[in-house]
């Protein structure tokens, strides 16, 4: 089975993403495996701080583990907006493939730092396991908080002055030694519940891109126009991160099997509905990452 780094690059080379979808209870997590099970499809399976905290860190592992050894399957799991080392060596030594240090509200010297204090432990367990645990960092502040937004979040990175730099991203690239990139390009945690999120700057991709020298990752997927996604893997992403809109999908699945079984009260009665809209999100973006008809 091919590793996540070598997925990403060729991904990058197809002009493709993977998909990152977060979850928080195991009816997100059945749902995304079917979904990528029946695409064919490599998977990223996320979870920050507040969802690791609720499933647990090293449950979420086992969960991952036994599903790619069961099926063979090239599904992954990635500690997202993890925001200090203490964390990041729970994720590793539970055995995650990949973390993501959030460092994007910090003055970018502090940000380098951290960021690198991270890499440099990451890779030295790696080096002594023989495995490969990618770490990525973000430039940029993106909003704190996956749900449904009336407002823009006070203090992220829209504005055309406020995104990341190429410069910037070429400094924190080499100064931290991260392998993956998140930049802020437009792109905001949340969704906005009846428009679009604002659009994203794709000639800024591009020349982060170049810049950075590393794969480009998207955070805040929900929300975003197909054609901007589209343009984005384009101008250089290759991975997207997915959460608000299954959060809702599973509300939504949620709210209907209750309204039929207003008397249920059998979780594995009730949970099969959220399954089901998440997976048809899911099956949605990953078509689109994919180019897929």
């Amino acid at each position: 089975m091919q590793q996540l780094k070598q997925l990403i690059f060729e991904a990058e080379k197809k002009r493709i993403a993977i998909g990152h979808f977060n979850i928080s209870d195991i009816a997100g997590l059945k749902a995304i495996f079917k979904a990528a099970q029946e695409l064919n499809l490599p998977v990223i399976i996320g979870v920050s701080e507040g969802e690791s905290g609720f499933v647990g860190m090293r449950q979420t592992a086992a969960l991952i583990k036994s599903l790619r050894e069961e099926f063979d399957y090239p599904i992954f799991l990635n500690s997202d907006h993890t925001h200090s080392l203490e964390k990041i060596k729970e994720a590793v030594e539970a055995g995650f493939d990949a973390v993501l240090f959030d460092g994007g509200k910090l003055p970018i010297e502090e940000n380098i730092q951290k960021t690198k204090e991270v890499v440099d432990y990451v890779k030295s367990v790696s080096a002594s396991q023989g495995t490969d645990i990618l770490v990525e960092g973000e430039l940029g502040y993106l909003g704190g908080s996956s749900k449904i937004l009336t407002e823009i979040p006070k203090d992220a990175s829209i504005n055309k002055e406020d995104l990341t730099k190429p410069e910037q991203a070429e400094q924190f690239v080499k100064e931290t030694g991260i392998d993956l990139l998140a930049p802020a390009i437009g792109n905001i945690h949340g969704m906005f519940k009846n428009v679009p999120n604002p659009n994203l700057n794709i000639k800024r991709i591009k020349k982060l891109r170049e810049a950075a020298g590393v794969p480009l990752v998207l955070h805040g997927g929900s929300g975003i126009r197909d054609e901007d996604f589209l343009a984005a893997i384009d101008a250089g992403i290759s991975t997207v991160h997915i959460n608000t809109e299954l959060r809702l999908a599973w509300r939504k699945g949620i709210d209907a099997a209750l309204k039929d079984m207003p008397e249920e009260i059998t979780p594995y009665k009730i949970l099969p509905s959220a399954v089901e809209e998440i997976k048809k999100v899911v099956e949605k973006r990953m078509k689109l990452f994919n180019k897929l008809d």
